[in-house]
């Protein structure tokens, strides 16, 4: 298993999370039977964002005394009353609800605190007024709340919300479908969604990717927006090449499941090269580097991936992104101009001029 540091913490989170949105339906027992095996392969992020109870007390369970070994993600908004999800603002249910979850998790603290599925600027400001907000913060000054996070699928709210400072980590829809304009979540250009990430990376906000797989559309031709399916490797790799991720939450219904998905840890990278995007992907996308370094190998070197995204994240205001730039071995003005690069790349960047581009940006 590959782990990423959390930009603003010390925690190690494995790059394959578990998400549980429908994994109650199996039962409690094949419940607590996923946890353990996630944890036996090295998983350590667990979204509980559940349709169900089902997983809070068996997961309760299959952590009891490695504790310290998971992360759990615990939503601020859902809410588990009736047994089943439900969606709410209100502080008294919220705090009703983390309480369950507390004791459903046998947990006395939450690592990443969601405010959960704000979708809306309406909603953001019912979460603040309603002092949701102030009791996420208070519960973090307590050190009951490790970090505090917000689940959303409008970049134009995010936007909002880090403006605040107070995010450590964004849960956010990342797939070829929602970032080229297609499907119900496929909210903001592909500029602004490209933007999203890089601003998250240079402010060291961590995304968490949920629905890599545009609820399993992406995955049959017949359901498909570009009418070709992709696999769930090329739909991880994808979510994991984007900027500020840290990890991705796929849901599993069963063990077999996820057995499929962390056959992902060691599969071959022509598995996971989602490079056929090139045929079908928008005019407006094209142009736009992605950083999947299907460019490669440079005859000169170069790495073209890194080279252009340290170039588009100190443009969105990453000083550190300048000094990791002028530390890289081999940089833009070693660009020999062959076109190696501008042949092979699936979204049709000019590599080349931007190379030249770039190097005069740096001044190196």
């Amino acid at each position: 298993m590959e782990y990423r540091r959390l930009p603003k913490g010390n925690e190690n989170i494995s790059v394959l999370g578990l998400g549980t949105s429908s994994m109650g339906a199996s039962g409690e027992k094949e419940c607590q039977e996923i946890m353990s095996m996630a944890l036996e392969n090295g998983i350590n992020y667990f979204d509980m964002a559940s349709a169900d109870a089902e997983p809070f007390p068996a997961f309760g369970r299959a952590v009891e005394g490695m504790r310290d070994r998971v992360y759990f993600q615990i939503h601020f908004g859902a809410d588990y009353k009736t047994g089943k999800y439900g969606w709410t603002t209100r502080l008294d249910q919220i705090k009703r609800s983390v309480d369950w979850q507390l004791r459903s998790l046998k947990t006395d603290y939450i690592d990443f605190g969601f405010i959960h599925c704000i979708d809306e600027e309406g909603d953001l400001q019912k979460v603040m007024e309603n002092g949701v907000l102030d009791y996420m913060k208070e519960l973090k000054k307590d050190g009951v709340i490790r970090h505090i996070g917000m689940s959303s699928h409008t970049p134009s709210v995010v936007y909002k919300m880090l403006d605040t400072g107070l995010l450590d980590m964004l849960m956010f829809s990342i797939n070829p479908a929602y970032d080229y304009r297609h499907g119900e979540y496929a909210i903001g250009s592909v500029d602004e969604r490209m933007a999203l990430y890089r601003r998250c990376e240079a402010e060291q906000v961590g995304i968490f990717v949920m629905k890599a797989f545009s609820a399993g559309q992406l995955l049959n031709a017949k359901t498909s927006p570009f009418r070709r399916a992709l696999t769930e490797y090329q739909c991880i790799q994808y979510a994991l090449d984007k900027p500020g991720v840290v990890t991705v939450l796929p849901g599993v219904r069963t063990r077999e499941d996820l057995k499929r998905i962390l056959g992902f840890v060691d599969a071959p990278a022509e598995e996971k090269d989602y490079s056929v995007l090139e045929t079908f992907t928008p005019q407006e996308a094209e142009g736009i580097c992605v950083y999947c370094n299907h460019c490669q190998p440079c005859p000169a070197g170069l790495d073209v991936g890194l080279i252009n995204k340290y170039y588009d994240l100190a443009k969105a205001g990453d000083k550190l992104a300048v000094d990791h730039y002028r530390n890289l071995e081999k940089k833009a003005s070693d660009c020999i101009g062959c076109g190696h690069c501008d042949s092979r790349c699936p979204f049709h960047v000019d590599q080349t001029g931007r190379m030249k581009e770039i190097a005069e940006y740096f001044g190196i």
